[in-house]
């Protein structure tokens, strides 16, 4: 599945904290799995060795949730939010990565592959509506939560598409500034 996807379905996850460095964080450890992507830095062949091995399983996500709880305010919601995330970004990448694409959750003890007989490709519809609709949920945020995923990257960014959300949806900010008649 598409990393910006896993990072949109980390962060709908992270409503209900207060505070934003811990819904990044849970953000963070949603994608942490594909750490083990920058393999591909070493080539091809060394990413399809290493990617889904190295950082797909237990350990990275007990690393993971112990370094997100050691940096969140919130440190036992953000551990298990984050594991909870880790978790979600397998469970999608089983899925939707494509056929023949398997995780080893329990290396480096067990090279046992898991895998789904019914995955379906990378660039598949369903990857694409899920995508679409985890998007519009993030979007909707603003008209609940007065943010967007954009937050991860900005408050200032994440203002603005929030007021263009609200005043677009809600009306909120339309004739001011304006003459009166």
């Amino acid at each position: 599945m598409n990393p910006i996807v896993h990072a949109e379905l980390s962060w709908l996850m992270t409503q209900r904290l207060e505070a934003r460095r811990d819904r990044v964080l849970v953000v963070c450890a949603g994608l942490a799995p594909d750490l083990d992507g920058l393999s591909l830095l070493g080539g091809v062949e060394m990413y399809s060795t290493y990617h889904h091995l190295l950082f797909h399983g237990y350990v990275g996500a007990l690393l993971t949730a112990l370094v997100c709880a050691m940096l969140a305010r919130q440190r036992l919601r953000v551990a298990a939010l984050a594991l909870l995330a880790f978790h979600l970004h397998l469970l999608c990448d089983l899925a939707g990565s494509g056929p023949g694409w398997p995780i080893w959750y329990f290396w480096p003890t067990s090279r046992t592959e898991w895998f789904w007989e019914g995955q379906w490709d990378l660039a598949s519809w369903q990857n694409s509506l899920i995508g679409m609709t985890v998007t519009t949920l993030c979007l909707a945020c603003a008209l609940r939560y007065r943010r967007t995923v954009v937050e991860v990257f900005s408050t200032r960014w994440d203002a603005e598409v929030v007021r263009a959300l609200r005043a677009r949806f809600l009306g909120e900010g339309r004739g001011e500034g304006r003459p009166s008649a």
